[in-house]
């Protein structure tokens, strides 16, 4: 007999929502009406929720979920009483969901159950709250932050009624109470989307239209309105230059690190001495300690700060690889750490690349920094360090002048690439 046989299951949310909209469904999530604990028990159901009665199907290993319903009992996304009983009906499940969209259910028979128009809200391309008690839940914000972000291409905005109840949130304080894992999270979630026309700046950019950005990232924030040298950018404003950059980084890469250290490597710039403006002199090793600080805050992965902490403090020195001495370029290739992590200086010369592509006007024009110094990289890491230290030590040499021998040995194959790149006028 089936796991389900007998059940009120019901298809809920994301995979009813994609599958309307023809996208790929990713996740197919249930909802058991009528059920108890103990009946999914003995149907050899796996219990995994923690807060509430989450289920995996034994075969399918599908999520299947009582349902349930939620009553606020203090402030925060925590503070809500459970209800998850044999009485609770489809619809007060499906009641308790952020937006229409996703308050949508499908039957066995595939008849569609969709009690507060999100059928006719997807038509529409509108993301819309279900319920006032949408309030309720301040990581909601952030959820409708990514699915604007999410479903950008096809198209969707924010009901102007509910952004009106996203700022009422914010300036209640609801946000101040997520904890930094969530929000990280969501930023983490938004920046891992790979269908086609995700656009992670519109996330970004909602949560500033809702003022939520100023809470939550408020390195970022900042950026807007700080002016750079129109030579240089010609969308002046740092903010808009940075979301230009980061959707640029979607472009070139589907890495999360990559496009975190994308959206962080001129956070510098938001604490440029007003009257040096719109120059930046020392922005990057500013940024780098404002990276380390965001990082420390949100409790962000460690590959995801290390990329961003030597994207933002080399990124200048990338962009004027021809122009460098070979001193110079050998002391980038050892800061960032070339030789013993060569992808992640990969994953930094593509946030590079964004950086530079990430301005008006610039976003069809080629890189070749980036290609030089892949070609200085290979060069210098292709010196025999063994041989270098062998022959030292059969000469009876000190053995403390090895790295100096093996650094010469590095610059002496940098010569000639950095000449070249000179007499071709890369830059």
């Amino acid at each position: 007999m089936s796991a389900t046989a007998g059940l009120q299951c019901y298809l809920v949310g994301g995979a009813v929502r994609d599958r309307l909209l023809g996208l790929p469904v990713r996740e197919r999530d249930h909802v058991v009406v009528g059920a108890d604990v103990a009946t999914m028990l003995a149907r050899g159901f796996t219990p995994v929720g923690r807060d509430f009665p989450v289920f995996l199907h034994p075969e399918t290993r599908e999520e299947f979920a009582l349902a349930r319903t939620e009553r606020k009992s203090a402030p925060g996304y925590r503070g809500f009483v459970v209800q998850a009983e044999p009485g609770v009906s489809l619809q007060q499940d499906l009641a308790r969901r952020d937006l229409t969209i996703n308050a949508l259910a499908e039957a066995a028979d595939g008849t569609l159950i969709d009690p507060f128009g999100g059928r006719a809200d997807l038509d529409r391309r509108l993301l819309r709250h279900v319920s006032p008690a949408f309030v309720e839940d301040p990581l909601r914000i952030l959820r409708v932050a990514r699915f604007a972000a999410r479903l950008h291409g096809l198209g969707f905005r924010i009901a102007a009624e509910t952004m009106v109840l996203m700022q009422r949130m914010v300036a209640a304080g609801e946000v101040d109470a997520l904890v930094p894992e969530r929000v990280w999270t969501e930023l983490a979630k938004t920046l891992g989307e790979t269908g086609d026309g995700a656009r992670p700046s519109v996330f970004f950019e909602v949560l500033r239209a809702c003022d939520a950005l100023a809470r939550l990232l408020p390195e970022l924030a900042r950026l807007w309105g700080v002016p750079q040298p129109a030579r240089w950018h010609p969308e002046i404003d740092t903010g808009v230059h940075v979301m230009l950059v980061v959707d640029m980084a979607a472009r070139l890469s589907s890495l999360p690190e990559v496009r975190f250290a994308a959206l962080t490597h001129d956070l510098g710039k938001g604490s440029t001495p007003p009257e040096i403006l719109p120059s930046h002199r020392g922005h990057e090793e500013r940024g780098v300690g404002l990276v380390a600080a965001l990082c420390a805050r949100l409790r962000i992965p460690k590959r995801h700060c290390a990329l961003a902490q030597i994207t933002a403090r080399y990124h200048g020195l990338v962009h004027r690889a021809a122009e460098l001495r070979p001193t110079t370029l050998l002391s980038l290739l050892e800061g960032a750490d070339r030789f013993r992590r060569p992808e992640r200086f990969e994953q930094m010369l593509i946030a590079c690349e964004a950086d530079y592509r990430g301005r008006t006007g610039y976003a069809e024009r080629p890189y070749p920094q980036a290609d030089l110094l892949r070609r200085c990289a290979a060069a210098a890491a292709a010196v025999d360090t063994g041989a270098i230290a062998a022959a030292s030590t059969a000469a009876g040499a000190d053995p403390a002048r090895i790295p100096e021998q093996i650094r010469r040995a590095r610059l002496a194959a940098l010569r000639p690439l950095l000449a070249a790149a000179r007499t071709a006028d890369i830059g």
